[in-house]
Parts: C-alpha cells; structure tokens; sequence
C-alpha cells in the first residue's frame, strides 16, 4: 500500500525538492502534462502557499512516476563517476611524481621537474582565475563529471536530471561554484597523491639535483630559485644557500646535505604553489556553492508552472446551483449534517459493486462507519476529499473480484489507502454461480501489488475482513485543515 505522505520539509532536503520539480517541469513540457487529480488535491490540503503546494505535487507524481527513483539512480551515477575521477587523479599524481623525478639513476633537473609538476596546475587555475572575467566556466573537470555521469546514465527520464540539475544551478550562479569545488577537489586530490609519491620516493632512493641553462647567467638562476623558496622556507622548509645553488650545475660533485635542501625545496615549492592555492579554492568554492544553493528559490512564472496556479491556489470554489429560483421558494434552517464518519473511525466502502450483493454485508458492526458504494466519478472525488480531510484508523475495500480490473479503479484503491494508516481490499466473489476464474483472481493480485498493496493486505474471504475491522480500537484525531 502506498504510504501516507511525510511533510514536506522532512521529505528530502530543499534542493532535492527543487530539482525534483524541475525535472518534472521539464518532463510534462517536452511530452505534456500528466493526469495530477488526486496529487493535486493532497497538495492544496497539505501546501500553505503556492510554492508549497508546486513542491509537493513535484513529489506525488514523482512517487507515482518512480521519478524519485530516477533521480536517485543518477545520484548514485555521478558519485560513481566522481569517485572513478578521485581515483585517476590518484594515479596521475603518482605518475607525475614518479615522472618528474625518475628512478634516481640521472640527475633531475629542478628547472623541469618543477615545470612538470606544476606546469598544468598552475596553467588551469590562472585559467579558471581569468574565468571570473572573461567567461563562465574555467571548471573543465566539473564539466568533465557532468559529461561523463550523462554517458553512464542513459535513458528518456535520466537524461532531464542533469538538464534540471544545470537549470535550478543557472538561477543563482551556484553552477560555477560547484564545478570548481569538484575540479579543486579533483586538483587536491592529484597534488597530495604527488606529494606522499614524492616524500616516499625521495626518503627511499636517493636523488641528485642540478640546473643547467644556456641563456641564463647563473645570477639570474640564483634569483629565481631565492624568489621561489622565498615563501616555502617561512613555512619550515629548507632553501638552499647560494653558494649550493651555483655549485649545483651539473659540473661539481656536491655533498649529500646539498641534494636533500633541493628536495625541500622541490617539495616546499609543490606545497606552497600548489597545494595550498588549490586547497583554498576549494574551500572557498565550496563555502560559496553551499551559500548559492541555500538561496536558490523556485520561480513559479516559469512555464509549466504559472499554468498550475488557478488549480494549486484557486480563488474560489465552485459548489454549483443547489435548484433553479422558483416562485414562492422559502429557505428553511436545516440542521446540519453530521459527518459520514469520525477521524480515526473504522470505514467500510464498496468499489462499483454488482447491484446482486447484499449491503452491508451480514454481520457488520455498529460502530464501523458505512460510507456506500462508489460507482460515479463524482462519488469517487467526493470520497476522495472527505478521507483527505478526516482519515480513517482503519479502511477496508470491497471489490467485486468477478469484474476485471481496469487502471481506473487500482488506481482509486491506491490513492484511497494512501489515506488511511491501514488499508486492506477484500475480492468478493460472491456465492453463486458466476465465481470469478482463478486467472482473474490472479490478475487482481497482481495490479493491486504493482500498485504497492502487500499481500497481507489483499483478502479474499469477506468475514474475516469485517472482523478485521471490527478488531480496531476508535482512534481521536483531529480533522486535517
């Protein structure tokens, strides 16, 4: 049996709802709008405002559409797919390290072992710097998991989730925030995998280091090698003195201490110029991204949406003429009408029975509320309305199990326990002749559990089910508003 629904702000978080209602805008403009009767009702009921109840009829079909579970079938594709990316950012910082310095066997050259593992980082992010001013993007890794989660998740539906997730992300700026937290994470990622290969490799091998240049003096080498390790040797890590740094020309043999102040210098170098600027741009793009979302609200002009208004906030109910105008018509006070049952009360209702069986059914109880028989589609929305507003403990169903089920009427019985706390559905067969064959009894079972009904709750004996209803204790509650 369908649960009843939670309230909304306990449902999912509110980016969640609103990319759900995007996805769903943007589902019934491309293929039209879906059949919402009943999911509209539960909105206005439920919803305080307009924005609410649009929310919370996003998630009533999305629930009856299995939309939610698209969504998260995505979900779990682009973390996939970010978790695949962390991995090859992994093992590119490896590569690069291992790169970079090489297996100890020649003299590395700290001009381009320097160049190789910042050449690209600091390339990219003056890249995305300059994006602030020239452009949009800058975020090419974001884009990148973007590109590939759509390739993992194929399908009609799957393929409006990063459609909506770009679409709600666009109206407050907040795509660009969370492209660059995940391309500065990914950036992280890879440098700190380069830094441990680093310190590993240079802890258990050892490494010689030199310059060599053709058209720089080694003054101009030793001034850029003092700005360099300027802001590295603040920090803690070592700088090579001068002297060490014109002796390192490939042309001398240097003691062991000079090798190992190159090393923390090559490793400070990573640190500072790298891994640190990253990490700050991650934070911040996060902080901001966070920020972004927080503020991110839905726009009910949108099409798809202004067209819902008249129906989710109407400005008047029509209740039709009671009689036409007569002469000498004289209005007379009449009590009013009690209620067809109380909230919590047991109810029994029968669904476009034959007029052949008996009702009530023989040994009904007394304080079980008899609500009729439903044959009209007026009667069904009145049933419907009156549950919504006074729910019942317990609700049992009968059907007439020698007529074959139509998507009509599973989908009434669906949308009718979904209103109580307990709802069971009693195929009658009646006792004559005409007993249903077992394949339609079978056909029943079957669009009642594709409907979400558990076994337990489909009967096919009729006086256990009276005394089923019969069992419950009246529950108080107070009518829904």
């Amino acid at each position: 049996m369908p649960e009843a629904p939670q309230p909304l702000s306990a449902d999912r978080p509110r980016f969640s709802q609103l990319w759900l209602a995007e996805s769903l805008r943007l589902r019934e403009t491309l293929w039209g709008p879906l059949e919402d009767a009943s999911e509209v009702r539960r909105a206005r009921s439920e919803g305080r405002n307009f924005t609410e109840r649009l929310l919370l009829r996003a998630q009533y079909l999305a629930q009856r559409e299995k939309l939610d579970l698209l969504m998260a079938r995505w979900s779990r594709a682009s973390r996939l797919t970010l978790a695949g990316m962390a991995l090859i950012a992994i093992f590119a910082g490896v590569a690069a390290a291992l790169g970079a310095l090489g297996d100890g066997t020649r003299a590395v050259n700290v001009n381009l072992a320097l160049a190789a593992l910042l050449g690209l980082n600091t390339l990219t992010f003056a890249l995305w710097l300059l994006s602030f001013f020239i452009s949009d993007g800058g975020s090419w890794l974001g884009e990148c998991w973007l590109w590939l989660t759509r390739k993992l998740a194929r399908g009609p539906d799957l393929a409006l989730a990063p459609r909506a997730l770009v679409e709600v992300l666009g109206r407050n700026s907040a795509l660009r925030w969370l492209f660059g937290t995940i391309s500065h994470g990914l950036w992280t990622i890879a440098l700190s995998s380069m830094l441990l290969t680093m310190a590993t490799i240079l802890a258990t091998r050892r490494y010689s280091f030199n310059w060599e240049t053709t058209l720089l003096s080694p003054d101009a080498f030793v001034t850029f090698t003092t700005m360099l390790g300027w802001l590295p040797s603040r920090l803690g890590f070592a700088m090579p003195a001068e002297d060490i740094i014109r002796a390192s020309d490939g042309l001398q043999i240097l003691p062991a201490t000079a090798h190992a102040y190159w090393s923390s210098w090559l490793i400070g170098c990573v640190v500072v110029y790298g891994l640190v600027p990253r990490a700050i741009a991650m934070l911040a793009s996060g902080l901001m991204a966070r920020r972004k979302l927080a503020a991110i609200t839905l726009d009910p002009s949108l099409p798809g949406y202004a067209e819902l208004r008249d129906r989710l906030e109407p400005f008047s109910e029509h209740t039709g003429i009671d009689s036409p105008a007569t002469p000498g018509f004289q209005a007379h006070i009449t009590p009013p009408e009690q209620p067809a049952h109380r909230p919590g009360q047991s109810v029994l209702v029968g669904i476009e029975l034959a007029p052949d069986m008996v009702w009530p059914p023989p040994g009904f109880p007394g304080h079980v509320a008899d609500l009729g028989i439903i044959d009209s589609r007026h009667q069904r929305k009145t049933l419907l309305e009156h549950l919504q507003a006074c729910p019942p403990g317990r609700l049992l169903m009968v059907c007439d199990a020698r007529q074959t089920p139509d998507r009509g009427t599973i989908a009434l019985l669906a949308d009718l326990g979904s209103l109580s706390a307990m709802a069971q559905v009693v195929l009658y067969a009646g006792g004559g002749q005409d007993s249903p064959a077992d394949t339609r009894i079978s056909m029943w079972r079957q669009r009642l559990a594709a409907a979400d009904f558990q076994p337990e709750q489909i009967r096919s004996d009729l006086r256990s089910a009276i005394e089923w209803l019969s069992d419950a204790t009246p529950v108080v509650q107070e009518p829904r508003p």
